[in-house]
């Protein structure tokens, strides 16, 4: 029998001259945008991140590579190992675990560099390792994720949408290319490019609470363990970064950058991430921990800070002192890669 007369056009189920018309569900073409934006606003960071690159100090460390390889074991060595410790000690849901562990992985975050020119650490050594830290996450990320999941995916609890995760990154790692060539050619226009997407990331960070909230009201209710997590999970990388740089030979100011760069992740990547590659379902487990994540990293930076600030104060340290050990290890440094050159420590 032809309903074509009597049923909507949009009908899922005609049975005589009864339809069923599927409800219109209007959280779906928000999140769509939501996704559509996220994409777009952190291809914006991440180009203008690759704007702060100089190619020939980024060479220089690819060529002494000692500090950016102790920086490669904290972010993909250390990171990953506690996120899947933390899971599961605490024994959270699969998703939420995969998650963490997406967090573990990713690359520095571009918040690292700015403190570590307050905290007087290597700059050139930052931008070096939040940068090699991007383009290797492309391979490094399905790697660390594949091995530490294991448990999960065999059992059958959870599929990890590589696809998804490849995409995204693929799409982090383009833009940062052409901002580091942009950078080599127009330092100039690098540089407002450069204040234009710490903009971008701010606003980033505030349309993933907001309209996040709208779309997964639910997600902030959680169990207290995943507030747990993301609060150590920020402090255990800032402090063992630290003491593998120091027990690898850097120098102090190394030590620190080293630090802020295993502990401040980019979490507008993993929020977009998540956003891009887990079902509305999943996302109402996970959505609120990026953003836990990133609360904490950002309280125990400064707590960081903090105390480093005191710790320079009570021992009298002006300016020409400083100034004079920056000269002295500069002139130790320079000596040591003279006569030594390629795979080496930085330790004075």
């Amino acid at each position: 029998m032809d309903n074509s007369s009597v049923c909507h056009p949009n009908a899922t189920v005609c049975k005589l001259d009864s339809c069923t018309v599927p409800e219109s569900n209007p959280n779906a073409s928000l999140s769509l945008i939501m996704s559509t934006v996220l994409t777009i606003l952190l291809a914006m960071v991440m180009f203008s991140m690759g704007c702060n690159v100089e190619i020939h100090k980024f060479l220089g460390h690819i060529k002494r590579p000692w500090g950016i390889f102790v920086g490669f074991l904290c972010q993909f060595g250390i990171m990953p190992l506690t996120g899947f410790i933390l899971s599961v000690a605490f024994d959270i849901l699969p998703v939420q675990a995969v998650v963490v562990l997406i967090m573990g992985c990713c690359p520095g975050g571009t918040a690292s560099n700015i403190l570590a020119y307050w905290v007087d650490g290597d700059m050139d050594l930052s931008v070096s390792m939040t940068t090699c830290s991007t383009l290797l996450a492309l391979g490094m990320m399905p790697l660390c994720l594949f091995i530490y999941t294991k448990m999960w995916v065999d059992s059958g609890t959870i599929v990890i949408p590589y696809d998804s995760i490849g995409t995204s990154l693929v799409a982090l790692v383009i833009p940062v290319s052409i901002g580091m060539f942009v950078n080599h050619k127009w330092p100039q226009k690098a540089k407002i490019i450069l204040k234009i997407g710490s903009i971008a990331g701010a606003i980033l960070i505030v349309l993933i609470a907001v309209v996040g909230g709208v779309l997964y009201q639910s997600a902030w209710i959680i169990e207290p363990k995943l507030w747990i997590v993301g609060t150590i999970f920020p402090i255990a990388g800032y402090s063992l970064g630290f003491f593998l740089a120091r027990i690898a030979g850097q120098p102090w100011y190394r030590c620190r950058t080293v630090a802020l760069e295993t502990g401040m992740q980019n979490t507008q990547l993993c929020s977009t991430i998540v956003q891009l590659s887990f079902s509305p379902e999943d996302i109402n487990l996970v959505f609120t921990f990026p953003l836990i994540y990133t609360v904490f990293q950002l309280v125990f930076a400064a707590i960081l800070l903090g105390i480093y600030v005191i710790f320079k104060k009570c021992h009298g340290k002006n300016n020409t002192e400083l100034q004079e050990k920056s000269d002295k290890e500069m002139e130790s440094k320079s000596s040591f890669h003279e006569t030594n050159k390629g795979f080496q420590s930085d330790e004075k």
